[in-house]
């Protein structure tokens, strides 16, 4: 059993790397591109988005499009938690439920039993 929450743990942290990764690899092109920061926020955002591609390959177990459309619904509560610490925008009550319902889902999909 604890060899399983491992996995899981080590598959939640891979999730939220990559989350990092690509959202703020996203909003660092979004400040080079539409508040005119300086090319280092491009290539920086350049770097992260690459890395991004690489962290979801290393989970533990299961298969690409599981893993892929699992991390999905850690990228939408990750967006609305950038939004809300980052750009100052309150996630309402819809949002809030559809991020616990994509987040049921990503525990389904990828830590239910087979």
């Amino acid at each position: 059993m604890r060899g399983r929450y491992m996995l899981v743990l080590k598959s939640i942290a891979y999730f939220l790397l990559a989350g990092l990764f690509e959202i703020g690899g996203g909003y660092l092109i979004w400040q080079w591109l539409w508040e005119g920061k300086g090319l280092a926020y491009a290539l920086a955002g350049a770097l992260l988005l690459i890395l991004y591609g690489i962290v979801p390959t290393l989970q533990p177990e299961g298969h690409f499009g599981r893993i892929y459309a699992a991390y999905g619904g850690v990228f939408i509560v990750m967006s609305l938690l950038w939004g809300w610490g980052v750009d100052h925008i309150s996630p309402d009550r819809c949002d809030i439920l559809g991020g616990a319902i994509a987040l049921l889902g990503v525990s389904i999909m990828m830590y239910g039993p087979r």
